[in-house]
């Protein structure tokens, strides 16, 4: 940990708490196939709930300028960040939305989109061609059920995104009990 604090600049703007956190997201994205400094970024917007410019930005997590700047485009094409302007500052600055649940239905949405809904269409298009029906029985069997449980998981999680948060925090928080109450019923 000592190296971690020892990284930061005199005049940090983040608490020992905030910059763990901020490191702690960037590592965490990394594992989700998302670029470090993309992570941290958005966990630096999110943590501090205000539009900051790339500059700041840059000095804050002591990153290149550039990679900041293609960060802040990623984000921008996953909707995670928009652009605003303040008054009296011409700069572009960034903010993320601050409601956890708007960022969570983003990531979902854009994670859908980019990911499993062209294996869906891929599943789609194969099952449609002619030369399906010459591949293996068992082979098609599976190919069909994977795409009829990949079409029921798409539409189970729309119909879960479209629910309140209070809603889908009590769905969430009923695990085993859907069990029992699928077996009774």
């Amino acid at each position: 940990m000592a190296s971690i604090m020892s990284a930061q600049p005199a005049s940090d703007p983040l608490s020992p708490l905030s910059r763990r956190f901020v490191l702690h997201w960037g590592e965490m994205g990394s594992r989700w196939g998302v670029n470090r400094t993309v992570a941290q970024i958005h966990a630096l917007l999110f943590y501090t709930g205000r539009p900051m410019h790339a500059e700041e930005i840059t000095e804050i997590l002591a990153v290149a300028r550039s990679n900041v700047s293609t960060s802040l485009r990623e984000l921008i094409n996953f909707n995670l960040v928009r652009i605003v302007h303040l008054h009296a500052d011409r700069r572009d600055h960034f903010e993320t939305s601050k409601d956890v649940w708007t960022l969570f239905r983003t990531v979902v949405r854009e994670r859908k989109a980019r990911e499993f809904d062209p294996t869906v269409a891929m599943l789609k298009a194969l099952a449609a061609e002619d030369a399906f029906a010459n591949e293996p029985d068992d082979a098609r069997a599976r190919m069909k059920e994977t795409l009829a449980l990949m079409n029921a998981l798409s539409g189970w999680g729309d119909e879960m995104l479209r629910l309140e948060p209070t809603t889908l925090m009590k769905l969430m928080t009923l695990g085993g009990k859907i069990k029992a109450l699928l077996r009774d019923g």
